[in-house]
């Protein structure tokens, strides 16, 4: 082929690819934030609105907020508040940039890899446009998700250059690539084990034993399996740094997400059980590659629900799959890397270290969903390969594939437009989905639509009887509409599911004191104040609660407090001015410190998740 026309081909599917997707995900520009971790990202996280400052940046490297250590992704969403404040469109068009960006990596890093131009074209629409990448996209919060993927395919290229020309300083983009990236989302801990694959298909870097040879070239056969062993054991050798990354990496995280609860504990959920979800997740994750139905935000666990029958099934399906992919490696090379690299790279997030309450997540499906598309773009024109109209066939097929992902994929990012609308989409296709009705009870609460939330709200503990969240948030829908007696019931009762849930203590506190009965209110925030030192409502409240009983020194005290942690508190300001003043009077403190604003709720809307 012409090297010019090949170039304007090039072009022309670049081209193609970002029209393409700017067709189905444009209108996430005017999307809202959603009440789903996109509030610990962004909306109700100070050091991140603060934007792109030195006190920032030492924060993203060492916090462990929201049970993660990813300081380049707390440091991309400082950078979008410095650009757009709380607009959320901004926010959104970051994501579909970086969407952008990695579709076309895609697209040029394996157009170098195989010199097929075509395929790869394949590849990277089928992960520009299919509908369980929408929530990589869609989803604010999944910053990490896009931004780190971009570091993965950039590692790809980097490691393709340097395979072409083997070189230290080549070698060190490499390092320095994928350790941005796993400082973006840890998933990448798999990449060294894509990279080894990519040296057997496409790159080639693996010399398998010649058929030719026979029984009657023992020697022979020989000096080749010990070569092609060395050879093995280079490439190996040759990655061992990027692998030391990936275990420093796997290791923070596992105790930046225990430290911070995310991880379930063996008695929840056995291993036996997460082996069982496991395989059937796999599946579950193919048929929805091949018809995207059903999609959701929140896929609850079975747990012991799980049919027996079902992961029996699942895992005869793999094994079979597993069986006939290996046992055609030599003719059909791209089937094992695409199978492997699926399987491979859904390890971390597969669900054996269990992380939340879910069973699976079409976010998790970002990157592994590529190893899929390899099979598909390869294994198309393979099968179609001695077709008299096999150009035809391929583009019809292809074009059908993707006009209807495009189709799917519009569909699914009109759920995304506010949470309200996520959360109906997700419970209308979902069962007993007790965490999506407690948020959305807190979508609803937000928009005073009180009696719809409480409902909401009830119907996770007829699923969950057991959910302390479910029990702190009706509390609170309850006492706003001034039912104390059944708030203070529920909030006690989260506290007896979990003793150290800061939030029903702090929320306690606040109906008891709307009740009158002052020392337990105390007790209350002390407790939260045990919990979490650095909790500046508790201080406000407790404070006023102090004040209340003419103890100014201890009030001022913790008005102090709060504003130190806080220092835009304009309420614990307020408080505190007052305080102050009637301590300077020198008087007997009067029963009710007048002026000082009473106990409030406001600012628990921030507790609600």
């Amino acid at each position: 082929m012409d090297k010019s026309l090949y170039r304007h081909d090039k072009l022309r599917v670049c081209l193609f690819l970002t029209i393409a997707i700017l067709a189905v995900f444009w209108r996430v520009q005017d999307h809202g934030f959603v009440n789903l971790d996109d509030d610990l990202y962004v909306t109700a996280n100070p050091r991140v609105q603060a934007g792109l400052t030195v006190d920032g940046a030492v924060w993203a490297f060492t916090t462990t907020h929201a049970s993660n250590w990813h300081p380049l992704t707390w440091l991309s969403h400082m950078v979008d508040c410095d650009l757009f404040g709380l607009n959320p469109g901004g926010h959104h068009f970051t994501n579909l940039l970086f969407h952008i960006a990695n579709t076309l990596l895609l697209f040029l890093v394996f157009e170098q890899m195989t010199g097929a131009l075509w395929p790869s074209a394949f590849v990277a629409a089928l992960f520009a446009l299919h509908p369980l990448h929408v929530e990589s996209v869609a989803w604010v919060a999944e910053r990490k998700d896009v931004l780190s993927t971009f570091f993965w395919l950039l590692t790809m290229g980097l490691y393709l250059r340097y395979v072409k020309r083997p070189r230290g300083g080549r070698y060190i983009l490499v390092l320095v690539s994928f350790s941005l990236g796993l400082m973006a989302k840890p998933m990448l801990v798999s990449l060294p084990f894509v990279l080894l694959l990519l040296d057997y298909w496409p790159l080639g870097r693996l010399e398998f034993v010649p058929s030719s040879l026979t029984t009657q070239l023992d020697t022979a056969k020989s000096t080749v399996l010990w070569s092609r062993r060395s050879l093995i054991l280079r490439l190996v050798l040759e990655k061992v740094p990027l692998f030391g990354l990936a275990t420093v990496s796997s290791i923070v995280t596992f105790l930046a997400q225990r430290s911070g609860g995310a991880l379930e504990s063996l008695n929840t959920i056995p291993l036996h059980i997460r082996f069982a979800n496991t395989l059937v997740a796999y599946v579950t994750y193919m048929e929805k590659t091949v018809w995207p139905h059903d999609l959701a935000v929140f896929y609850p666990h079975p747990g012991r629900g799980l049919p027996v029958w079902q992961a029996a099934g699942a895992g005869l399906l793999l094994l079979s799959i597993t069986v006939l992919v290996l046992r055609t490696a030599r003719r059909h090379p791209y089937l094992t890397t695409g199978w492997l690299w699926y399987l491979g790279t859904l390890v971390p997030v597969i669900g054996l270290v269990q992380v939340g309450a879910h069973a699976m997540a079409d976010r998790y499906t970002y990157i592994p969903l590529i190893g899929l598309f390899i099979v598909m773009a390869w294994g198309l024109s393979d099968i179609l390969a001695r077709w008299p109209h096999r150009r035809i066939a391929l583009a019809t097929l292809t074009a059908g594939f993707l006009v209807a992902f495009m189709i799917c994929s519009r569909l699914q990012v009109q759920y995304w437009q506010n949470s309200i609308a996520l959360f109906q989409h997700t419970l209308n296709v979902t069962n007993d989905n007790w965490l999506t009705h407690n948020n959305m009870g807190n979508a609803l609460a937000r928009q005073g639509r009180l009696d719809e939330a409480a409902n909401h709200y009830s119907k996770a503990l007829h699923i969950r009887p057991d959910d302390p969240m479910a029990h702190n948030n009706l509390g609170i829908t309850l006492a706003e509409q001034g039912r104390l007696d059944e708030a203070v019931a529920h909030y006690s009762e989260a506290l007896c599911i979990d003793v150290e849930f800061v939030a029903a203590y702090y929320n306690l506190g606040n109906a008891l004191v709307q009740r009158g009965e002052f020392e337990r209110a105390i007790a209350s925030y002390v407790k939260a104040l045990e919990i979490k030192p650095q909790f500046a409502e508790a201080h406000n409240n407790y404070a006023m609660v102090l004040a209340q009983q003419g103890k100014l020194d201890e009030a001022v005290s913790h008005f102090e407090e709060a504003l130190r942690i806080k220092p835009d508190f304009q309420e614990a300001r307020h408080n505190l001015a007052i305080a102050l003043r009637e301590a300077s009077k020198h008087e007997t403190a009067p029963k009710s410190l007048n002026g000082v604003k009473q106990v409030s709720s406001n600012a628990v809307a921030s507790l609600h998740k």
